[in-house]
């Protein structure tokens, strides 16, 4: 999972989880990954350290290893655009954008990543720019990455999160009913529409939502998050029917 987004202007009050990172770029370096990693010198035997640093949680060493792996490849190898890209996604999850840009922009500028990869880039090129507060460059890469990714639930996914940063409350709907039709029972999914209900002021639908992501990740993170969100949202008082006694005298 990537760190939290700050949605600012996403129902502030209520608690968020990280979507989940993309999917295409760190797996197609995984066939390209030495099994003896002893020699951390070659392009294939960093990946391996990579891969391995990255199973274990270590997203800041991953990263900079497949940095590494990238810098002592060729520019003309299509795998070093996705060493640029898999970098790029780990230095989200470590919480560091600015780096996660250069990476995802070396990568973009490369030939190699091709139909989903590309938009999987893209993808992340916009969430790190999200997280710089460079609104206007995440929706336009978000935009770019739309051809090849649209499929995507989490495309909308986040496209949802960006309208509501962008006070969009019409956008933000029309994406996340997108996510919903793709992924109708995804925790993750509902956890956010529930955001999207409540910043355009609809409890009851936010609530919904909330206790389906809630019942779909009961033990996870999501779950938790879920039943926190409804928590803060706020209950009704049940209002006593019988009157209390008066006192004799």
């Amino acid at each position: 999972m990537i760190p939290l987004l700050l949605l600012a202007a996403a129902a502030p009050s209520t608690p968020r989880v990280s979507p989940p990172s993309a999917r295409a770029l760190i797996t197609a370096n995984a066939a390209h990954a030495s099994v003896d990693c002893a020699d951390g010198t070659t392009p294939d035997a960093l990946v391996c350290e990579a891969l391995s640093a990255q199973k274990s949680g270590d997203n800041t060493m991953a990263a900079q290893d497949f940095e590494k792996a990238a810098e002592a490849s060729s520019d003309n190898d299509s795998k070093t655009a996705r060493m640029w890209a898999a970098a790029g996604n780990l230095w989200i999850a470590a919480g560091q954008p600015g780096k996660a840009a250069v990476d995802l922009d070396k990568a973009l500028a490369l030939p190699g990543l091709q139909a989903e990869q590309r938009g999987e880039a893209l993808l992340d090129r916009a969430r790190a720019a999200e997280a710089q507060n460079d609104l206007a460059t995440a929706r336009a890469k978000l935009n770019e990455a739309a051809p090849s990714i649209s499929q995507d639930p989490f495309y909308w996914y986040f496209s949802a999160s960006l309208a509501m940063r962008e006070g969009d409350r019409i956008g933000a709907r029309n994406a996340i009913d997108h996510a919903l039709k793709l992924a109708p029972s995804d925790p993750t999914i509902l956890f956010e529409a529930g955001h999207v209900a409540d910043y355009t002021g609809d409890d009851d639908r936010a609530r919904a939502y909330w206790e389906q992501a809630s019942a779909g990740d009961p033990h996870g993170p999501i779950g938790r998050a879920a039943e926190k969100a409804i928590e803060m949202l706020g209950v009704t008082p049940t209002l006593k029917t019988e009157a209390t006694p008066a006192k004799p005298h």
